[in-house]
């Protein structure tokens, strides 16, 4: 399985780390793209002066491939690039607004409109609130075309008791949405307070 991955300035880095890893744990082939936001994100939640691949794969680098977000020209870039979808998290309101609107100035917004257009799987982990008026119009478009807006909105019917298990709870949910299978504990069983793997 290939994925493109890509983190913007919204915050919540500590989801788009969680994802990753499980991501490559899982065996899928990560196409990663950092907007200069995103950058900064992944410096001021988790440390990072420079993207670190090999950390955000949990020592597993040979799965990810780090594509330049000025370059236009990579291969996410093509329609002729197969690949199982694309995933935006954290999604800030900037990018659901380039998204929404065709843009294709960088090399997520050129991405995401070329999953659109190939009518391949498109998800936006918007990480924004409250919303504006822009962003519900932003939903709206993009809803209709097909995205799936999975806010980052954990669940706490399991009762989390540390950060890492909301990280776990909304990676989760985006990896079932994907079809890729994982141990994060994201679903209610009835009559328990546990997690159903």
């Amino acid at each position: 399985m290939k994925i493109i991955l890509a983190i913007t300035g919204a915050s919540g880095a500590g989801y788009a780390a969680r994802l990753i890893e499980q991501l490559v744990v899982a065996g899928v082939e990560v196409h990663l793209i950092v907007s200069p936001l995103g950058r900064r994100l992944l410096q001021d939640e988790l440390g990072m002066k420079q993207v670190d691949v090999q950390k955000l794969a949990g020592g597993r680098r040979h799965a990810i491939t780090l594509h330049p977000y000025n370059d236009c020209g990579a291969l996410p870039a093509s329609g002729s690039f197969l690949h199982d979808g694309m995933v935006i998290c954290p999604c800030s309101s900037n990018t659901l607004g380039q998204v929404a609107n065709g843009l294709g100035d960088n090399l997520i917004s050129r991405a995401a409109a070329v999953t659109l257009k190939e009518r391949r799987m498109l998800i936006l982990v918007h990480r924004e609130m409250p919303l504006s008026p822009i962003d519900v119009n932003n939903y709206k478009i993009l809803s209709d075309a097909g995205v799936i807006l999975a806010s980052a909105n954990p669940g706490f019917y399991l009762n989390p008791t540390s950060i890492d298990q909301l990280f776990d709870f909304v990676a989760g949910k985006v990896m079932d949405l994907l079809g890729v299978e994982h141990p994060l504990q994201t679903r209610w069983e009835p009559g328990t307070k546990k997690a159903k793997r």
